[in-house]
């Protein structure tokens, strides 16, 4: 995977001239890389004019969305289905709510491509409001759950058939699981203790890492509009009341199972230590921070859930936890392919990581089955 390398002369120029192609009312003051995705690379652009007047910019990484002009139609129909105006939600219980709003170019399009194919769209920038990359008290969870449940339920009613697939096979752990054996098939020349673990725990789970599918193929669970990657970070607090006000990064919009976003979202949310720890030992699913988000995520989304939902919620976290760390060891073992790393062991720490919180859930599972069951009749 390639990404954007750039000098600060480029920065001064090449990401400038960039910016200045879209809609953005004055003359661009900066462009700053911006956020800590893994996939495409973000930069913030402030205004001359008005320094408090910004815009993120993104590059749309084509390795891994290969159409990534339906990116921006399923977010045209997103915002058209829950009625934004200049990014705002008509209906938000008296609650502030905002969505990024797509910036035109300045020829009227919703996306610049720059002289080597690259695809390059700018959106609104959320004011008075940040992410963090862990949760900091049952407080922030209960929000992070509200806004999940939010945006699921603006959404609900939604048909999948408007949607377009921008990421065929998202989520659809036994797929994963199919490349991860083929990187194995062909061979890698890396042995240590740390690989051989990683080996075992893909293997000794690899039976049900088809749950959620077989699930959907009985007619038990039903594909949704989805966001698709609701981690802690890309949910936004308002800096003054400390509630959430906007579910953000709406790449992967798209046809799914709710369950891989209530599993995202609680796998992300309950390792207070983070995706990027070092401190593998002390990885804990914290079950208090489940129940506060399983909480407010309910009290927005429990009018669409069925019993099944209901069913899966355990199964959903465990497994998603496992596919990310399934992701993140194939990707080591391809030779760092995919995710943006820091050196050559990054995406191994990553999956140590992601292991050690789904045999923390495991391990806590009738614990976390107790909670999903209170919340059920309450």
């Amino acid at each position: 995977m390639t990404h954007v390398q750039l000098s600060s002369l480029d920065v001064s120029t090449s990401l400038r001239s960039i910016a200045e192609q879209f809609d953005f009312v004055g003359e661009v003051l900066d462009v700053q890389r911006y956020g800590s995705g893994n996939v495409n690379d973000t930069f913030l652009v402030t205004l001359a004019s008005d320094p408090r007047e910004k815009a993120i910019l993104q590059k749309v990484n084509q390795q891994v969305f290969r159409h990534p002009e339906l990116i921006i139609l399923n977010m045209r129909a997103f915002m058209e289905h829950i009625g934004t105006t200049n990014g705002r939600c008509a209906d938000t219980q008296g609650r502030r709510w905002e969505t990024p709003d797509i910036i035109s170019t300045k020829a009227g399009a919703d996306y610049w491509r720059d002289p080597e194919g690259g695809f390059w769209r700018m959106t609104t920038f959320v004011k008075d409001a940040q992410t963090y990359d862990t949760i900091r008290d049952q407080r922030h969870a209960g929000e992070i759950g509200y806004a999940l449940g939010r945006f699921h339920s603006l959404i609900s009613d939604l048909p999948v058939e408007s949607l377009y697939d921008t990421l065929e096979g998202f989520h659809i752990t036994p797929r994963y699981l199919a490349h991860y054996d083929v990187v194995v098939a062909n061979g890698y020349h890396k042995s240590s203790p740390d690989i051989e673990y990683g080996r075992d725990f893909v293997a000794q789970r690899r039976a049900w890492a088809s749950v959620l599918e077989d699930a959907v193929r009985r007619g038990e669970l039903m594909l949704r509009p989805i966001h698709g990657d609701p981690k802690v970070n890309n949910i936004l607090i308002d800096d003054v009341t400390g509630q959430a006000v906007s579910v953000i990064d709406l790449d992967t919009v798209k046809p799914g199972l709710v369950h891989y976003d209530i599993g995202d979202c609680l796998r992300s949310c309950c390792n207070p230590l983070g995706e990027e720890t070092e401190a593998f030992d002390a990885v804990r699913f914290e079950t208090d921070l489940c129940q506060a988000i399983l909480e407010g995520y309910l009290t927005e989304a429990r009018h669409f859930m069925t019993g099944k939902d209901y069913d899966y919620i355990y199964d959903a976290v465990r497994l998603i936890a496992f596919e990310l760390g399934l992701r993140f060891f194939t990707d080591y073992l391809e030779g760092n392919v995919y995710f943006r790393t820091k050196d050559a062991e990054h995406n191994l720490r990553r999956a140590l990581v992601q292991f050690r919180l789904t045999e923390s859930i495991e391990a806590q599972a009738a614990a976390i089955r107790a909670i999903v069951a209170a919340q059920r009749i309450s």
